[in-house]
């Protein structure tokens, strides 16, 4: 299975490295719209969204990329690729987005860099808590009826799944534990 990482900014390598830890899992780079037609889903790292958000549409990759997850290709957004996914941004609204989360997100909710910060945070299913590493993360600030929430902290949902959709405030690429990536694959499998 060929799982691409969008990789025009942010930290991409890292969820390669993490996606090739799972067997039968091939984590490819995903620069140019031509590599959409090569891969089964596609996770949208942490970073820079208005930066990234800004790449898709000069690479002509918003609109095509929104189309696919319309019409059901799963994607993974991690922190900017949380907001990326988003419909509403709460109290912005100047940045490129995909519009396809039924979800309001508040960027930075939890302050600065400074602020970042590792918890332990219980997930839906997950018997052990899954070490959450959160940095200049946003939170989730209004859902949709669709959405289901998968892990929250006192701000908000942090964790959460529309459909063939997965969004994380966290970094899960950050961490040697593969099961926020092995949930993402189980929604590949289930729409293969």
């Amino acid at each position: 299975m060929q799982v691409g990482v969008l990789s025009l900014q942010g930290s991409f390598v890292e969820h390669i490295n993490i996606l090739n830890k799972i067997p039968g899992v091939n984590g490819v780079q995903v620069k140019k719209k031509e590599d959409l037609k090569k891969i089964n889903g596609l996770i949208i790292p942490g970073g820079e969204s208005t930066t990234i958000g800004k790449l898709l549409e000069r690479y002509d990759l918003l609109n095509p990329l929104k189309n696919m997850i319309s019409e059901g290709f799963p994607v993974f957004g991690t922190c900017a690729g949380f907001i990326l996914l988003s419909k509403r941004i709460f109290q912005e609204n100047d940045q490129p987005l995909l519009g396809v989360f039924d979800i309001t997100i508040k960027r930075n909710a939890f302050g600065t860099q400074i602020n970042s910060m590792e918890i332990d945070l219980k997930i839906k299913n997950f018997e052990i808590p899954y070490k959450a590493i959160f940095i200049r993360a946003p939170v989730v600030k209004e859902i949709g009826d669709s959405v289901e929430v998968l892990a929250e902290v006192e701000e908000g949902p942090v964790f959460i799944k529309q459909g063939n959709i997965l969004g994380a405030s966290f970094h899960p690429e950050l961490t040697d534990d593969i099961r926020i990536h092995q949930m993402f694959i189980d929604i590949i499998n289930k729409r293969r």
